[in-house]
């Protein structure tokens, strides 16, 4: 499994990145220069699903893959921020692994993907099939980014389209059906730490109402908060602009609730 490191805290944040075409490791500078407000704070360890994929694998499957390299480098009691997929992985990870997970953020995902959802990840993963990469990458633009950033992108989506391979659309494939059935809603309750969710209101492939079920029934968890954005689509965690300060202030919370005195530099 490939991962990059950055930052210098004393703490440390793992975070899952959500489906894509092409791998993390590639936009590593990118993250680290998304994400450098909370490297004074924090360690940063950014994880890419494991390098050879068998034929069926499933979210749980990743998470436990996820969980067994992070004891392998030692990490534990750690903060973890999971975006879409990543997020479902999180949340399987704090439920079965709870000796790794201080607290966690959950971001535009889901704890049951339903005929509804898996629709959406399905189309994806057919375009993918048929190797119809232009097809595909407008079809992702235009479900994750709001209407006026996806035309914005529109032509930056079919550059980056022309360098994807067979070999990435194969894997692609396999992750996105990963996703069809998953179901964590049972197993909920054993999720002990803090959680910050944060949902959009217009997030078109797993819906604002997937947010608000998970916070429901984490309700009565101690330290358990949500927050939905108006805008912004599903990839909130990448056009919000406070969204890292979000991260940054749940992280750095006492375990009352209240936060600490930050210096917060966007």
């Amino acid at each position: 499994m490939d991962y990059f490191r950055f930052g210098h805290g004393k703490e440390t944040l793992v975070i899952l990145p959500g489906l894509s075409v092409q791998s993390v490791m590639n936009s590593a500078d990118i993250v680290a220069n998304a994400y450098r407000t909370l490297t004074d704070d924090f360690t940063i360890y950014v994880f890419e699903r494991r390098n050879e994929l068998p034929a069926a694998y499933t979210v749980f499957q990743m998470a436990s893959d996820t969980a067994e390299v992070m004891r392998a480098l030692h990490l534990k009691e750690t903060c973890i921020f999971g975006a879409s997929q990543g997020g479902m992985m999180a949340m399987a990870i704090a439920a079965r692994h709870p000796e790794l997970v201080r607290k966690m953020a959950l971001g535009s995902t889901t704890a049951c993907v339903t005929d509804e959802i898996y629709g959406t990840i399905g189309r994806w993963a057919a375009l993918a099939k048929a190797q119809d990469v232009e097809a595909l990458y407008q079809a992702f633009g235009e479900a994750i980014y709001p209407k006026e950033t996806y035309e914005q992108y529109r032509k930056a989506l079919s550059m980056l389209a022309r360098n994807v391979t067979k070999e990435e659309l194969d894997r692609f494939v396999i992750l996105a059906e990963s996703m069809k059935g998953f179901d964590m809603t049972g197993a909920l309750d054993r999720i002990a730490c803090p959680v910050l969710v944060i949902g959009v209101k217009n997030d078109q492939v797993v819906g604002a109402g997937a947010s608000l079920e998970i916070a429901g029934r984490l309700k009565n968890h101690p330290g358990c908060e949500i927050y939905l954005y108006d805008d912004y689509g599903h990839a909130a965690y990448d056009l919000a602009p406070d969204y890292k300060e979000r991260l940054l202030r749940f992280f750095k919370s006492h375990p009352d609730g209240s936060a600490p005195d930050l210096n917060i530099c966007l």
